[in-house]
């Protein structure tokens, strides 16, 4: 059992920078692979960004590449997003999640355990 818990939303004006952070209680936090997903008001959770277990392996979808930053802290049992140059439509809640495959898998329904996600707004 994992119990995910997101921090480091709110409101940003567009251009600038938020980090999430997602703590993850449990001694397995280093079996799992880490994903990020959001959610806008009247749209589906879609997927964001992935890690590895080890840190070595991180994927984006092409709408952040380059503007958000995966990265965890294994000894912190931690997970963070880095994102910058935000965009108004990068608006919506954001979760984390925890998916015990080694397989790279970016579908919701892949991932076994769910933060209870942080606002993120950005002001045009």
């Amino acid at each position: 059992q994992v119990q995910l818990v997101e921090s480091g939303g709110g409101l940003v004006q567009a251009g600038g920078s938020l980090r999430l952070s997602c703590a993850a209680s449990g001694r397995t936090f280093s079996s799992y692979a880490m994903g990020w997903f959001r959610q806008a008001p009247g749209k589906e959770r879609e997927f964001v960004a992935r890690i590895s277990q080890t840190g070595g392996n991180t994927g984006y979808a092409d709408s952040v590449k380059g503007r958000f930053t995966i990265s965890r802290d294994n000894a912190k049992n931690t997970v963070y997003l880095q994102m910058n140059s935000l965009k108004p439509e990068d608006t919506a809640v954001y979760y984390c999640a925890a998916d015990a495959s080694v397989v790279i898998r970016t579908r919701p329904q892949n991932y076994d355990y769910w933060g209870q996600g942080t606002q993120v707004t950005v002001s045009s």
